[in-house]
């Protein structure tokens, strides 16, 4: 994608600060607040040249969705005030994203406007020592509606890549939306992802996230329920074969009265393979009637897979209700006897026993495309990884 001939001046001076902020940044090591699990000493990012993403953003009746570095011009109001409103260049990548960028979407609900259909943005990463830059922008304004898939791929687990995302969603008063992002990129690639929505007064997200790909990096998802009534419920999976390091760190933060979320991640892990999952929910001050909850639960398919998963609880209002679960477990040798005792060979009853215990993830979606397409996407990669 081609670079804006002549950017705003606005845009070129946060390019210049979070450019300045990565100088002055280091990566983060095991001894950085969040790095603890998570090991980049493998990682020369300056060996990873800018490319384009070459992305594909399908349309929609009704709302504007555009590449980004088009809708600098033709909407560059709206841009200014809310790209980097929700995350701000405060770390490393995001700095490096902020100077970066030239590829992203745009996409904008007018008030009142509902979107029939499902609106598609396919984001590859393709090419060995490339590192894509994106930036993904979604406001829905006052009861509006949308549905917003995020595919990003490779075309094989041979392409040495990073891939570098920033992802906001402002969800306006009384909107729905409805997204979802996806990701099954290169098994050597390097995927580092920093997502924030904001729910305003009674509205409603429907967040789902599937890892599939990537050797290491870490996958950031921020929700803040920032008006009265609003509602976030947060579905997650992945799935780790061989070697693969999978990182996610969730916060779902409650600032206003009468607020309700609800996060549940499932993971499948295979032989060498491991994951962490960091949870934390908060809780502000004056944020009364807080209704939250969160767990991670880990099926681990051998002895050498491993997983850590890490809830927390920070409360500073007194008329809340917040619990959270967390599980490892391997398969269970019983259910696998009774299985096979029943005809099925080992592999056949292993299976089941996965689908099953996917499909209390399947079962929090909403019955239709989206149920049937993350249904789908899940056996693919249990079929890769088994």
């Amino acid at each position: 994608m081609a670079e804006v001939a002549t950017e705003p001046a606005w845009l070129s001076e946060r390019r210049q600060r979070g450019a300045s902020l990565a100088q002055e940044l280091t990566l983060p090591d095991h001894k950085s607040k969040g790095w603890e699990f998570t090991d980049l000493s493998g990682l020369d990012i300056d060996a990873y040249e800018a490319g384009p993403a070459n992305a594909s953003i399908g349309a929609a009746e009704g709302a504007t969705v555009l590449p980004l570095a088009e809708a600098i011009e033709s909407h560059s109001d709206l841009i200014h005030e809310r790209l980097g409103a929700l995350v701000p260049a405060e770390d490393f990548f995001v700095a490096r994203n902020e100077a970066s960028w030239r590829d992203g979407v745009l996409v904008h609900v007018p008030r009142g406007v509902k979107v029939a259909e499902p609106i598609r943005v396919e984001v590859p990463l393709d090419e060995n020592g490339a590192a894509i830059s994106w930036r993904t922008l979604i406001v829905l304004e006052e009861g509006a509606e949308a549905e917003v898939w995020e595919h990003s791929s490779s075309p094989s687990d041979d392409v040495d890549g990073l891939l570098n995302s920033v992802v906001e969603l402002h969800v306006g008063q009384a909107a729905t939306l409805r997204y979802i992002n996806t990701q099954d990129i290169s098994e050597s690639a390097w995927i580092f992802s920093s997502q924030r929505a904001e729910v305003q007064r009674d509205a409603r997200l429907d967040w789902t996230a599937l890892g599939f790909g990537s050797a290491r990096g870490k996958v950031r998802m921020d929700t803040k329920l920032a008006g009265p009534g609003s509602e976030a419920r947060v579905t997650g999976g992945y799935a780790g074969g061989p070697g693969q390091h999978l990182d996610y760190d969730t916060i779902q933060e409650h600032s206003a009265p009468n607020t309700f979320s609800d996060l549940a991640f499932r993971g499948v892990l295979a032989a060498k393979s491991t994951a962490v999952w960091r949870g934390m929910i908060k809780v502000d001050p004056g944020a009364q009637q807080t209704d939250a909850f969160q767990e991670s639960r880990n099926l681990l398919l051998s002895t050498e897979a491993h997983a850590d998963a890490i809830p927390g609880l920070e409360i500073l209002a007194d008329d809340v209700r917040c619990t959270h679960a967390a599980a490892i477990a391997q398969i269970d040798r019983e259910q696998l006897f009774y299985l096979t005792s029943r005809g099925l060979n080992p592999a056949e009853a292993k299976a089941l026993i996965i689908e099953g215990f996917l499909e209390s993830l399947v079962e929090r979606l909403a019955e239709g495309p989206v149920r049937d397409e993350i249904s789908a996407a899940l056996a693919e990669r249990l079929a890769e990884i088994l």
